[in-house]
């Protein structure tokens, strides 16, 4: 495969498309779009969310110390660019793009509704990164939609149908079909062992 160096910067893809909601000290919502965000412990669950440090979302959070991570479904893909391209210092984010609230369960940053998945999040450590800091969220609980639970109770993925943002080319993807399951299919590659033990 014949490759091109595109040299230090930000063309990486595929990144989940979230809306980040925080709240200030007097209690009012902000919601901010961002993509630069992921899980990044499992002891403590941690979630890592990566901000210019002019956002308002960011002072929200300096202020409260927490936030809350909402998953993108692709029919909110306007919504959230939208979200994405105005500041909560300049209009109503929310009453322009529809999205509601519903209160969190652990911390004072809601959650958006129409989010399929949740995840309360209190701040738990700050890195300085030139313009941006990456916060480190301890999570708190995380809510997922009813709708996407099967009779035995498993999560089922297409309820929630993710949309992704692939940064350098600025547009927005929806997940096509499952391809493989993960810790399992990988395993044909792995020489057979009598003496093994999954």
């Amino acid at each position: 495969m014949q490759k091109r160096q595109l040299g230090p910067c930000v063309t990486f893809f595929p990144q989940p498309t979230t809306l980040i909601s925080s709240v200030d000290h007097q209690g009012l919502v902000n919601v901010m779009t961002a993509s630069w965000v992921g899980i990044v412990s499992k002891t403590p669950p941690t979630m890592a969310i990566s901000l210019n440090k002019g956002r308002l979302s960011y002072a929200n959070i300096r202020q409260t110390g927490c936030f809350t991570v909402n998953a993108v479904p692709a029919d909110l893909a306007v919504a959230a660019d939208f979200c994405g391209i105005r500041s909560g210092r300049d209009c109503d984010k929310l009453a322009v793009s529809g999205l509601s609230l519903t209160p969190g369960l652990h911390q004072q940053a809601p959650l958006i509704e129409e989010s399929p998945l949740n995840v309360e999040c209190r701040l738990a450590r700050e890195i300085e990164l030139g313009d941006y800091r990456l916060l480190l969220g301890e999570i708190l609980d995380i809510h997922a939609a009813e709708s996407a639970f099967d009779e035995q109770e498993k999560l089922s993925v297409p309820p929630f149908d993710p949309l992704v943002y692939l940064g350098g080319v600025r547009e927005y993807w929806s997940l096509g079909e499952k391809i493989a399951t993960a810790y399992h299919d990988g395993r044909q590659l792995v020489p057979e062992d009598p003496d093994r033990k999954d």
